[in-house]
């Protein structure tokens, strides 16, 4: 029986995918853990490996082609035994071949909509009617979950065979897609308020080039969105005198080199980050509804640009960690991640986030939270200033650190409880090492 090959889903929160590139073709034989494809999530492209083997038998999805759904039809896999040339293209849902536009019988529990009784010839078909639900074409599970999310079918586009909606196509749907209900005949018709659109581009002219965003951009451009419309930023920032961390990290590097270890800054203020996230455990939670999850373990996403915009490898358990071990981790995870072959674990969860723009001598600035993390620490760069110092006014290396807290779940005062821990440990550092 031939397989249908499905958009993967290469990471818990994905929905769909770019197929960037196809490394198979018609007529070639797979083996498990053979690499098919490349595909583009929102975060990274990564390789997607043959489950079963058999003869590429059908392409139905292009490479280049973007928002393939999680679940769609990509490929028809021939297995051993069977004529590739006569296996005809697997369709979505089930996996079974394509059905007829004709939708099958509900043999669900739901009611099923009795079509209306004959009284005389049907009037003529009028503009714009939203066309029953019985004339949708839609699988009997798809009716389901639509039913429980309070989703109108009319307003669904379906990616299955002959336009069916399938369940992905449900799933990705959401209550506020439904239209709305007709107005009765005694309810006078109310005009629903315009839903914000962004702003149109205006170019007044200036020779400019149309570029199209990435699949990443994308994912950027909504998160940030929510992230500052729905979560409630509280900034706290502290100075702090550098000269004490800069002697050490000299000493360590002195130490390390035998190994060829070599510490940065940012290596060792992902350690006091985590270090004071275990001190101050009511800034390492995540705000949930009605509930708050309390985290056990620092577990710290490192901001790190690439060419397509930003990605945030994750130094899990940081605190435990010595800090030449996060050195060694993070220029892995940093080199990987520019190269986009980081796993999903590898870059998805932390319970808390560091951005690091010192390098670009960023005084001090503002980072928005990650959602759903509840902090995250924005770094600037460590300069020479004028700084009181045994009550006497001297030269030291001073960095600016902005805490960005989600005051639903934290509070002010544990906020600043949190960066008062975090300049301690990086003007005393040797608490890093103990």
């Amino acid at each position: 029986m031939p397989i249908a090959i499905k958009m993967p889903a290469l990471s818990p929160t994905m929905e769909e995918g770019t197929l960037a590139k196809w490394l198979v073709k018609v007529g070639d034989t797979v083996s498990s853990g053979d690499i098919m494809a490349e595909i583009e999530t929102d975060k990274a492209t990564m390789e997607f490996e043959a489950v079963d083997e058999g003869t590429i038998a059908h392409i139905q999805v292009e490479e280049g082609t973007e928002g393939v759904q999680v679940g769609t039809v990509i490929a028809t896999l021939a297995e051993d035994g069977e004529d590739a040339g006569e296996v005809k293209p697997m369709g979505d849902g089930d996996a079974a071949p394509a059905p007829s536009p004709t939708p099958a019988p509900d043999e669900s529990n739901e009611p099923t909509p009795a079509p209306a009784a004959k009284q005389g010839p049907a009037p003529s078909p009028s503009p714009g009617p939203v066309p029953s639900d019985e004339r949708i074409v839609a699988s009997p599970l798809a009716r389901r979950i639509a039913e429980q999310k309070g989703l109108d079918l009319s307003q669904i586009s379906g990616t299955g065979p002959n336009g069916r909606i399938i369940k992905a196509d449900v799933e990705s749907a959401k209550p506020r897609e439904a239209a709305a209900p007709a107005p009765s005949a005694s309810e006078p018709a109310q005009t629903p308020a315009p839903a914000a659109a962004p702003a149109s581009a205006q170019d007044f002219g200036i020779p400019h080039e149309v570029e199209k965003l990435s699949s990443m951009r994308k994912v950027i451009a909504k998160r940030l969105t929510e992230s500052k419309q729905t979560v409630p930023h509280i900034y706290l920032t502290v100075d702090i005198r550098l000269d004490a961390m800069l002697k050490l990290r000299s000493e360590l590097n002195a130490a390390l080199e035998p190994q060829g270890v070599k510490l940065s800054v940012n290596d060792m203020l992902i350690k006091a980050l985590a270090k004071s996230l275990e001190q101050v455990p009511a800034c390492n939670v995540q705000f949930a509804g009605d509930t708050m999850l309390q985290f056990k373990r620092a577990d710290i996403s490192v901001a790190v640009s690439i060419p397509n915009g930003l990605i945030t490898p994750i130094v899990k358990d940081a605190g435990a960690k010595a800090m030449s071990k996060i050195s060694t981790e993070m220029k892995d995870l940093g080199a990987r991640a520019k190269e986009g072959k980081l796993a999903p674990e590898e870059f998805q969860g932390g319970t808390a986030s560091l951005s690091n723009m010192g390098m670009f001598g960023i005084k001090q600035f503002e980072a928005v939270i990650n959602p759903p993390q509840g902090m995250i620490m924005a770094i600037g760069a460590g300069e020479k200033r004028p700084y009181v110092v045994d009550d006497s006014l001297q030269i030291a290396t001073v960095m600016s650190a902005t805490g960005s807290f989600d005051h639903r779940a934290i509070d002010g005062a544990d906020g600043a409880q949190l960066m008062k821990v975090f300049k301690e440990l990086c003007e005393a550092p040797l608490g890093l090492v103990a």
